[in-house]
């Protein structure tokens, strides 16, 4: 069931459509009451990956919103419009759909990208407070004015690896998102099934082109403009979003920023590390 962005959302069903401006349909979660909050998942995933947070969330008596980018999971995979601009749309659209105001926006990879771009260009009349987690603002791309980053070669065999074999890439892809291959690591195999699954539910153009906005695209203006509390996770075994590059360079930008690193995490720690995750999502509503 579509709903237009000017309408609300049916509440009853828990989890619905908003039609984007373009007429890309956006699906998205809404479960509880109370504080919202939002969650904006990494590439390739879908609004799944925080099942662990809005479970905990929704039962500590906050609402819960997840949505799935266009072009992942259950979203619309519009040919056009997988870009950060309209990944901030979107978000926009889910935001005025469901009047959401008062909001802590949780943004986790890609996400944090979208977390930031969203505030940049919408401002923050809607959000009490931001958390980024294994977030890739500022910069990921190696430039001359930010030579900590990773060359463009790393982002060229993303793509190529997506256009040739997607499936067996996104196997492939979940041990160094999860640590698990690292010496004498707990692997879990649901979590590599579950990895795998959310990603092939998206589209291979929009995963393809999504990439770019990861990667190439600059959030440090974006960061600059962000004017409410925010808390900075990253782990500092992060393999995917290198946190010399990303965390602790963003923290510098945004005004009433923290930073927490997690010893020894990888980038899938909402997923490794649920209970220090949940703990510090709730100790920073509650404060």
């Amino acid at each position: 069931m579509a709903t237009h962005s000017n309408q609300q959302a049916p509440r009853a069903q828990g989890g619905s459509f908003v039609t984007a401006k373009d007429g890309t349909e956006i699906f998205f979660k809404d479960w509880g009451t109370g504080t919202p909050v939002v969650f904006s998942h990494g590439w390739p995933l879908c609004a799944d990956a925080w099942d662990p947070q809005m479970l905990f969330l929704v039962n500590q008596g906050y609402r819960v919103i997840a949505h799935d980018r266009r072009g992942h999971g259950r979203s619309g995979q519009s040919s056009d419009g997988n870009d950060m601009d309209t990944y901030a749309d979107d978000l926009a659209a889910v935001l005025d759909a469901l009047d959401v105001k008062n909001a802590m926006l949780v943004g986790h990879s890609t996400g944090g990208g979208e977390v930031a771009h969203y505030i940049g260009r919408h401002g923050s009349q809607r959000v009490a407070k931001v958390v980024l987690i294994g977030a890739v603002p500022p910069l990921m791309l190696k430039t001359a004015a930010n030579p900590g980053g990773l060359p463009i070669d790393v982002f060229d065999g993303i793509r190529k690896g997506v256009a040739a074999n997607r499936s067996q890439f996104f196997l492939d892809l979940a041990a160094p998102f999860y640590g698990f291959n690292r010496p004498n690591a707990s692997v879990s195999q649901g979590l590599v099934q579950e990895f795998w699954r959310q990603g092939m539910a998206g589209s291979i153009k929009g995963h393809y082109e999504c990439v770019k906005q990861f990667s190439e695209v600059d959030y440090t203006e974006d960061l600059k403009k962000i004017d409410v509390p925010t808390l900075i996770l990253h782990g500092d075994d992060d393999q995917i979003v290198p946190i010399d590059a990303s965390a602790k360079r963003s923290v510098e930008f945004v005004k009433n920023a923290t930073l927490k690193v997690y010893p020894g995490a990888s980038h899938g720690m909402c997923s490794t590390h649920v209970d220090q995750i949940n703990a510090d999502l709730l100790a920073f509503l509650q404060q």
